[in-house]
């Protein structure tokens, strides 16, 4: 069994970025992958229209779903959709989530997790400040679903700093996690390959960390160095910048004497509760 995680540079004309990512996809298929990664705001970056978009979709009217569908079903292809702009079910003008979907390979809808953590940060480039949360509504589960690879749970991005939510999802049972993402070119540098090697390190679980590498609309500058990690902290496969579709093979044998030799689960003294605590949620 094979992992894929796709790099981009998204752009902010969504029906090209939808060509880049079904070629991509196809690479992908073509060396044998089963389930594959794309990055965050894959069909879009640079845009400030979410909420429009999200609407779109939500109604029907939008032609990202019906793309992602089709794309899983024409390749065989399970696929974690990066993120999109979505609003909660049954709430189409609602400020949208920063949301990724779990698509299998029939085309249907296995899972949907919601970004919890939102980039509400100041950084040291050329756009200086970043708030996720004037464009997306907090997510507010933990999700982990079974695939033909494996258990699967789903991050985005600035998740990868919050380290409680990745032993959530091991103690759910997770044995991949996938981190779609658009890191800035600064703190990509600053963090990225240290963040994504930790979190499979301690959960000892593969990472597919699927990112943007490249330039964007607006001046935005993403890092990059998409990569597979395996349960050892070991990182598989590496992109620095472009666009390429990495695909690895996974040991489910190896993993397993990873977690007997080193039954870190059994060890812990602490556990994470069972669903994030956020202000306003009970």
């Amino acid at each position: 069994m094979n992992l894929s995680v796709i790099q981009m540079v998204s752009q902010d004309d969504v029906l090209a970025n939808l060509q880049q990512a079904r070629n991509l996809l196809e690479s992908a298929a073509e060396q044998g992958a089963s389930l594959a990664v794309l990055p965050e705001n894959f069909a879009a970056m640079g845009r400030r229209d979410y909420r429009q978009i999200g609407r779109e979709e939500a109604m029907g009217h939008g032609p990202i779903l019906p793309w992602l569908k089709q794309a899983a079903r024409d390749l065989k292809l399970w696929i974690v959709a990066g993120t999109i702009p979505l609003p909660a079910a049954g709430h189409p003008d609602a400020k949208p989530n920063a949301c990724s979907l779990l698509i299998d390979a029939d085309g249907e809808l296995a899972a949907r997790y919601d970004k919890l953590h939102l980039f509400d940060v100041d950084v040291a480039d050329s756009r200086g400040r970043y708030r996720e949360s004037d464009d997306y509504e907090f997510g507010s589960k933990v999700v982990v679903a079974d695939t033909p690879v494996g258990r699967l749970g789903l991050t985005v991005c600035y998740d990868l700093r919050f380290p409680e939510l990745y032993s959530a999802l091991r103690e759910a049972g997770a044995q991949l996690i996938s981190a779609p993402s658009a890191f800035t070119a600064v703190t990509g540098a600053a963090h990225w390959q240290v963040l994504i090697r930790a979190r499979a390190i301690e959960t000892q679980c593969y990472v597919l960390a699927a990112a943007q590498g490249g330039l964007h609309p607006g001046g935005r500058e993403t890092h990059g160095h998409s990569a597979i990690v395996d349960p050892w902290g070991r990182i598989c496969l590496s992109q620095a910048q472009g666009s390429e579709a990495l695909v690895a093979p996974l040991d489910v044998a190896e993993q397993a004497l990873i977690r007997q030799q080193m039954p870190v689960m059994r060890h812990k003294r602490f556990f994470a509760a069972a669903e994030p605590r956020l202000p306003g949620l009970e």
